[in-house]
């Protein structure tokens, strides 16, 4: 999924609705997001980092 479809498909859910990631332990909240650049034709990534706080 590339960021342009992420956020097409973020922008039919409803506004105040959370965002969760799916993990080993169950599902957290999204606390965050890094880039990655890459080169050599490696597309660049963007990560979803998990809420430290507790759910």
């Amino acid at each position: 999924m590339t960021v342009a479809q992420l956020i097409a498909a973020l922008q039919q859910m409803p506004a105040q609705a959370v965002v969760l990631i799916e993990g080993d332990a169950g599902y957290s909240l999204v606390g965050g997001l890094d880039f990655e650049q890459n080169g050599n034709g490696v597309p660049d990534e963007v990560i979803l980092q998990p809420s430290m706080e507790d759910d």
